[in-house]
């Protein structure tokens, strides 16, 4: 008996440990694992920052090789490259704000040679009536379901993705790791997938039948999930339409400073809702994530060290994302950008912002080799 419990003893001891954060595809690429992996400790320490659409354009200045409107203010480059396909299920050659999926696809594997994070979202127009994103037209996800008049249509759409996400390989050939975040803001009002416009339990079948066609259907296994929201309360309502562990790996929300004069109440809300993301992430052991936020033109002056670094330095958030840097915008007739640009009134500060050791940029990122098995 003594010897029994001993060898039961030895297995137990030398049996092979699995992984703790484990991501929810079983057949996932290594080099999404590996990434998984390494965000999540470095997420214990340190928070990256990313940018949308960086690389494309910024404000006075469009495809210029190599230019950033970040780079031209710290001489770095974000460590986060977030990006839209939106119009690829029309087969289009250029996304919603203009960028030729071309250069995208070049822009997505310059980043990711130089160690950075790729993130992508779709703002996919309304397959029931045609319109935009931001046509609500109620039960037009109930169409898209199986047996819905829409069903085939967005099949259609996702192998159209899916042919744009294959695309995306690294020098080796190796399918680059995307943290995909589909049907984004969806506790929101304004999308044809939000609270207004379908159910939670709809939402949760779309999820599903998305993740599982994209991933067993089209083989795309180099996805990372990101479940994203906005306007949530409690941990019930961040959760209304939550798909399940097995159909995501981050838990992320997206919160907007409008109002100068509210400056307290945005850090305010920002601490209250990363305190339940972040809590919700550990209990399920993903990741959290800040994936959109900014402040129209930055008109702060001290806005990045003393509005956002005070409300997100106390939680693991693995990155920060802030939106695009359009520049002057003849359909609004006026600037929309959410990072500094060099002469930007926020450029001192974005400075000092970079130069806080926790939050990491594409160099400092690139020290962490967070690709690599360590």
């Amino acid at each position: 008996m003594k010897q029994l419990l001993l060898f039961f003893f030895a297995l137990c001891l030398f049996a092979p440990k699995t992984d703790a954060q484990q991501l929810s595809n079983p057949n996932a690429t290594k080099l999404s694992k590996v990434l998984y992996q390494n965000l999540h400790q470095l997420s214990k320490n340190y928070t990256l920052f990313g940018h949308q659409d960086d690389l494309a354009y910024g404000v006075g200045w469009k495809y210029t090789p190599n230019k950033s409107d970040i780079k031209d203010v710290v001489n770095d480059y974000p460590a986060v490259y977030g990006w839209d396909i939106s119009k690829i299920e029309h087969n289009a050659a250029i996304n919603i704000d203009g960028v030729p999926f071309t250069k995208m696809r070049q822009y997505i594997i310059d980043g990711y040679q130089r160690g950075a994070v790729i993130t992508i979202s779709w703002h996919f127009d309304n397959p029931l009536t045609g319109g935009s994103s931001w046509d609500t037209t109620r039960n037009t996800v109930k169409a898209i379901l199986p047996g819905g008049e829409k069903h085939a249509l967005f099949k259609t759409w996702l192998d159209r993705a899916a042919v744009f996400l294959h695309s995306l390989k690294g020098s080796k050939g190796e399918a680059i790791p995307i943290l995909f975040r589909p049907f984004h803001e969806l506790t929101g009002n304004w999308f044809w997938w939000g609270s207004h416009a379908t159910t939670p339990e709809q939402m949760k079948q779309i999820w599903h039948f998305t993740a599982d066609y994209l991933r067993k259907t089209k083989k795309l296994n180099q996805l990372i999930l990101v479940y994203n929201t906005n306007d949530f309360k409690t941990e019930a309502d961040f959760l209304r339409s939550y798909p399940g562990d097995d159909y995501v790996d981050v838990l992320s929300f997206d919160t907007y400073q409008f109002d100068a004069n509210k400056k307290q109440d945005f850090i305010n809300e920002i601490k209250r809702q990363a305190a339940i993301v972040t809590k919700l992430a550990a209990t399920k052991k993903k990741l959290a994530a800040f994936a959109e936020t900014g402040f129209e033109n930055v008109p702060d002056t001290n806005w990045w060290t003393e509005t956002l670094w005070p409300a997100i330095k106390d939680y693991p958030l693995s990155y920060v994302l802030v939106w695009r840097n359009a520049g002057y915008m003849p359909s609004t007739q006026k600037m929309h950008y959410y990072a500094p640009h060099r002469g930007q009134a926020s450029e001192k500060d974005f400075v000092k912002f970079y130069q806080n050791k926790k939050i990491l940029f594409e160099k400092s990122l690139s020290t962490k080799k967070i690709y690599q098995t360590k």
